[in-house]
């Protein structure tokens, strides 16, 4: 699962990350203008613009390389399962760089390959942290 990354940080522009119960991702994060939409603790779709540093950048893309990201399957789902109708929190995310990019969705009752599970998990957790911290950092938090 690990290997060294074909993806060059110099190359690295951005991070489109989205979540939500089945097709509806309707939370979404996009590195590259800062758009950032999600739906808080009351049912309320919070609109607002985040920009991640060039250090949090290098930092997810570090991380990425360590943890194999690039290795990961397209899609991380429990065999026979219909992306179509599942209707389980999925995660997609995705690194854009100058001249390609790798996109994983990951469902989060995957539990075929323990390793690969927590490591999705981890990945997963590292952007959202991320965005988290930079929107607290500017002091967008609702």
């Amino acid at each position: 699962m690990f290997r060294n990354a074909p993806f060059k940080s110099t190359e690295f522009e951005s991070i489109d990350f989205k979540w939500g119960l089945g097709n509806n991702l309707e939370n979404t994060y996009n590195s590259a203008t800062g758009d950032y939409q999600y739906v808080d603790g009351k049912d309320s779709v919070i609109r607002t613009n985040v920009k991640l540093r060039s250090n949090d950048m290098l930092y997810l893309h570090s991380k990425a390389a360590e943890i194999g990201f690039w290795n990961f399957p397209e899609v991380i789902a429990n065999q026979g399962t219909n992306l179509d109708s599942s209707k389980v929190l999925r995660y997609v995310i995705q690194f854009n760089y100058k001249k390609k990019s790798k996109k994983v969705v990951y469902l989060s009752d995957y539990v075929e390959i323990p390793k690969l599970k927590g490591l999705a998990e981890q990945m997963k957790t590292l952007v959202s942290q991320s965005i988290n911290d930079a929107e607290e950092r500017y002091g967008k938090k609702k």
